[in-house]
């Protein structure tokens, strides 16, 4: 499980890993020197860009890996990459965003990332010495790359683009709540200035709309949008920067590895861009789905996880060595580990078509059974200025020790969580592809949410998360209906993709409540725009069992 650390000490964590990696593939020989130059690179409207230069002391145009970053506090980190890589005969180009460190003009995270990332690549494009380019990064240095991937100059070869996916509504939204984990803390940490509000505390304020007014020192115009642009359909994710984005793995033309990780908050983000790849480029891309966090820290309290292969430049030095220096195009693959069998596997495709669906059913006295029983009903009351703490996550990126597969309370831990368990398992269970668990249910409020987490419960009775999401009644309506409180309703908790396959002697459990707080906002029990709510009401939550409510798992062929 990762531990809490401060920002000083995951940048020293960060340098220590990557240079241990290197270390452990040393360069063939004496290796190069090298010499290192700083920049203010002049973008097409005359701002001037931070931008170091290292390169190796080589005779002849040499191949050239390029990031842009907007995170200047991590400058010696990349000093690493700039000794190591030309140590190996790569060059090596990192620029700081615009607006960030030393680099002119103002912040505005996202959208000067294309003209600026274009700009950098023609004038690298156009030196003499640099024979060929790789584009690498993680996180929002992937972003910078996706950003460009269409409108690459002719010396990019290829891309290498972790934790990072480019559908921003699929990372910032699950059936209209808001990922507040993710973008909450990250806005307050990238404001452009400094916020020293209390996370929590900026979390639960109500209506969320005059948060950054009130707490944060101003507003937050790109903030703004991000919270009240709450379905896939709103204009601002259908155009614009948003919509370029999302479309651009279609349209790129080299091949990308693709690596992300089960416990990564862009992963379902990262699949879909996976997913958008066009077949050519497809072909010769690989994908990577690892288990880690969006920090590459393993996050299994269960350990024995002996085989995570979590580091980035062994990656990155296979990969462009491959089509740099070998100058060759690689075969597609598709690659994961799988969850306890702590090993790797080759997959023909992702994802991967179901050979069968196994069918649980919620049932009386808390089980969880293979056929449905006869129905019945479960209730709780759910009080949004009480709701349920985030334990175990696939969408954690400010507390980020919750992300992972962590040991999980026992069942009905809380008043308003009510849980499901089975018998011992008498197979494996391979799940690979997309959970779901479907609910029929009720409040006797205007509108509410309702989570699912599906856990493996061991022989020895300790419970680990697999998988959770959540979903709201207005999201699973027909669109444009209106609920009626104390009606049932059919639901559904989509999960994100995984590959899990779950032992012999086992038990599974499911978990149903109605708040995942911070991973999600608290839903208000009030119909409209969240981040408008200003008030909340304590809820009466129904579940019905039987038929109507069961999880689903896509089992693949072993």
């Amino acid at each position: 499980m990762a531990k809490e650390m401060t920002q000083q000490e995951r940048r020293q964590e960060a340098i220590r890993s990557v240079q241990e990696q290197f270390d452990a593939r040393p360069p063939r020989g004496a290796g190069c020197g090298c010499t290192v130059e700083e920049v203010w690179l002049p973008m097409s409207d005359g701002v001037r860009l931070y931008t170091q230069v290292w390169r190796p002391d080589c005779e002849g145009p040499v191949p050239v890996l390029v990031q842009r970053s907007c995170y200047p506090d991590q400058i010696d980190l990349y000093r690493v990459y700039g000794r190591e890589l030309t140590r190996r005969g790569y060059g090596y180009v990192v620029q700081i965003c615009r607006g960030t460190g030393p680099s002119e003009g103002s912040w505005e995270p996202n959208v000067n990332e294309r003209a600026d990332g274009r700009d950098m690549l023609q004038w690298l494009n156009d030196q003499p010495w640099a024979e060929s380019i790789g584009y690498f990064g993680a996180s929002y240095l992937a972003l910078t790359g996706w950003a460009v991937a269409d409108i690459l100059p002719p010396k990019v070869k290829g891309m290498l683009l972790t934790v990072y996916g480019t559908d921003r509504f699929t990372s910032a939204y699950e059936k209209g709540l808001f990922r507040h984990d993710v973008l909450t803390g990250w806005a307050m940490a990238n404001a452009g200035r400094p916020v020293t509000a209390d996370y929590l505390a900026s979390c639960r304020y109500r209506p969320h709309a005059e948060v950054d007014a009130a707490l944060w020192g101003g507003r937050l115009a790109w903030y703004q949008d991000w919270i009240h642009a709450t379905r896939a359909d709103d204009p601002y994710w259908q155009q614009g920067w948003w919509k370029l984005l999302r479309d651009i793995p279609g349209r790129m033309q080299v091949p990308v590895y693709i690596v992300d990780a089960w416990y990564d908050h862009h992963f379902g983000s990262a699949i879909r861009t996976w997913e958008s790849l066009n077949d050519k480029v497809r072909a010769h891309s690989w994908l990577d789905i690892g288990c880690w966090n969006h920090m590459s820290q393993p996050c299994t309290d269960w350990g024995g996880n002996r085989h995570l292969e979590n580091g980035d430049v062994g990656r990155i030095l296979t990969w462009f060595d491959l089509l740099l220096k070998e100058k060759r195009l690689p075969e597609g693959r598709v690659s994961a580990y799988i969850m306890r069998e702590d090993a790797w596997r080759q997959l023909d495709r992702w994802p991967v078509p179901a050979a069968q669906t196994a069918r649980f059913y919620l049932a009386g006295g808390g089980r969880l059974t293979e056929r449905p029983e006869a129905e019945g009903t479960r209730t709780f009351r759910y009080d949004p200025e009480d709701p349920c703490p985030t334990h175990g996550a696939e969408s954690v990126l400010t507390t980020i020790a919750e992300a992972g597969s962590l040991r999980q309370p026992g069942p009905d831990w809380r008043p308003d969580v009510i849980s499901f368990v089975s018998g011992p398992l008498t197979r494996p269970l391979p799940i690979c592809g997309r959970i779901k668990v479907r609910l029929r249910a009720a409040t006797d409020g205007g509108d509410t949410a309702f989570t699912a987490k599906v856990m493996e419960v061991f022989p020895d009775g300790t419970a680990y998360n697999i998988r959770g999401g959540i979903t709201t009644i207005q999201a699973d309506l027909t669109a444009g209906a209106e609920y009626t409180p104390g009606q049932p309703a059919d639901l559904c908790v989509d999960l994100w993709d995984m590959a899990w396959t779950v032992q012999p002697g086992s038990r599974l459990r499911v978990d149903i409540s109605s708040s995942d707080f911070p991973q999600y906002a608290a839903h208000s029990n009030y119909p409209g725009v969240w981040s408008e709510q200003k008030e909340t009401r304590v809820a009466q939550q129904t579940v019905w069992l039987g038929a109507g409510s069961c999880l689903e798992l896509p089992l693949r062929r072993t």
